[in-house]
């Protein structure tokens, strides 16, 4: 008896010895064929931008097709739950901002997938938001929020909705300046930065991206970056923890795995990632456009989704915003 337990001990221990290291191969060989990357969001934003750069540069390293596919809707929640849907087999992979990833669980009541569930893998690039005005607004933060302040009511802040990091970001500068401002509401930022240089809304917490090139421009102010530090692409432009310490909101854009992804295979496509973000030819394309290029492991990659997801699920439940 003590014999033949022994020899089954002996071939558990080997089959979990040969799953390790069949595991281990796949990865090695991964990837066999055409591997798709969901954008959750309509093509032409940044986040589609950045995922096509390093979609092409993957499809190089791994000689495979790799296919970028919009899939667009409720807020990101359509394409993330089609993803979520998908064999955790890496041909099928997530490219995402906040909204899905860590924002949305506290935002919809129901949105059929479990973004805690997936599978980190490796953040993109990180650029943080920006408080850009019409150009004939008080021309420094320190004059805004006085203005601000001796006439509640009076300065409206466009977003692209409730719920938006725009929103929650202008929200969230209400209560720790103790100003009120009026919510206009727009479908997506294009119009709103149309309106910010036509002079029809007052602010809007927008990409250094897009807001950069618009007071380049003369179209408009950027008086304060939300990131935790100053931009030195705005020179003497202060962030806003600097009056408000702990103030914070940046928008990235990170790639994660459906859930049950092997811990192997996402290390993998992890370190492939990272590689590409770190290559010259892409970091100086990304620092280009006013982002930050991160490659983060999947270690780091978690710990960051966690902190976000805390971030705005305490920002949330701050402004005592209900679920949709």
């Amino acid at each position: 008896m003590g014999l033949a337990r022994r020899d089954a001990v002996r071939l558990a221990v080997g089959a979990v010895g040969l799953a390790l290291v069949g595991g281990s191969r796949a990865a090695d060989a991964f990837p066999t064929r055409p591997v798709q990357i969901v954008v959750p969001f309509p093509p032409g934003s940044a986040l589609d931008l950045v995922t096509r750069l390093v979609a092409d540069q993957l499809a190089e390293k791994w000689r495979q097709p790799v296919v970028v596919e919009n899939i667009a809707g409720g807020g990101g929640n359509v394409g993330a739950f089609r993803f979520a849907r998908s064999e955790p087999d890496g041909y099928t992979l997530l490219s995402s901002p906040p909204g899905p990833i860590a924002l949305n669980k506290v935002l919809f009541k129901d949105t059929n997938y479990d973004a805690t569930k997936f599978a980190p893998i490796s953040l993109l690039t990180t650029v943080p938001n920006v408080l850009v005005a019409r150009k004939s607004l008080p021309a420094t933060f320190e004059a805004f929020l006085a203005y601000a302040r001796a006439n509640p009511g009076k300065l409206n802040y466009a977003s692209q909705g409730v719920g938006s990091t725009g929103f929650l970001t202008a929200r969230q500068l209400e209560l720790r300046a103790g100003i009120e401002m009026v919510h206009v509401p727009y479908r997506g930022a294009a119009p709103i930065l149309a309106d910010i240089a036509a002079e029809h809304v007052d602010l809007f917490f927008d990409t250094a991206t897009t807001s950069i090139p618009l007071q380049e421009g003369g179209l408009a102010r950027v008086l304060a970056t939300a990131g935790s530090e100053r931009l030195v692409d705005l020179g003497q432009t202060p962030a806003i923890a600097e009056f408000f310490p702990g103030f914070r909101s940046t928008t990235w854009f990170a790639l994660a795995g459906p859930e049950g992804m092997a811990d192997d295979l996402a290390r993998k496509i992890s370190g492939d990632v990272a590689a590409i973000v770190a290559s010259p030819a892409i970091d100086a394309r990304l620092r280009q456009i006013h982002m930050t290029p991160r490659g983060t492991n999947v270690s780091d990659t978690k710990t960051f989704f966690d902190d976000e997801r805390a971030l705005w699920t305490n920002l949330v439940h701050e402004i005592r915003l209900e679920p949709q």
